[in-house]
């Protein structure tokens, strides 16, 4: 599976992998790309695969408070290009990954470092928090 990633510095559209041994750079640029992908059941363990960091917001599309958080994931998976991969997964399309985190509540935002979670956040908060938490949680496992 293959998402398109515009560059945040010279806005080529650029195809990004869902896993990948390396990290996403842009083919004209070479900046790192913001690396965010959608996964489900099937693909969610290939998706987590990564030396990085990987910020899970597990949402659903009926739910308003996953829409308010939204542009926060994205701001996050912009401003720490090269240093954070963001994996999106539907909630109603990935019961597995639900039941492995026990979601009781949505958006729930989760820092995984080696498939564990080291900093979880439940309910939405507003994009300036949640960059500045997603920075504290990858800092702490960097």
């Amino acid at each position: 599976m293959v998402s398109v990633v515009t560059c945040p510095s010279c806005e080529k559209r650029n195809r990004v992998p869902l896993a990948a041994s390396g990290l996403p750079r842009c083919v004209r640029c070479h900046r790192d790309l913001p690396w965010l992908v959608d996964a489900a059941d099937d693909d969610f363990d290939d998706a987590t695969r990564s030396t990085l960091p990987i910020l899970v917001d597990l949402w659903a599309p009926w739910c308003g408070p996953c829409r308010v958080v939204a542009p926060g994931v994205e701001r996050a998976s912009r401003e720490l290009a090269g240093r954070l991969k963001v994996v999106k997964v539907d909630v109603d399309r990935a019961p597995a990954v639900s039941a492995r985190f026990g979601v009781q509540g949505i958006p729930m935002l989760l820092v995984l470092r080696d498939g564990r979670p080291v900093a979880q956040q439940v309910g939405a908060i507003p994009p300036d928090r949640l960059v500045e938490w997603v920075r504290a949680a990858v800092g702490r496992v960097a």
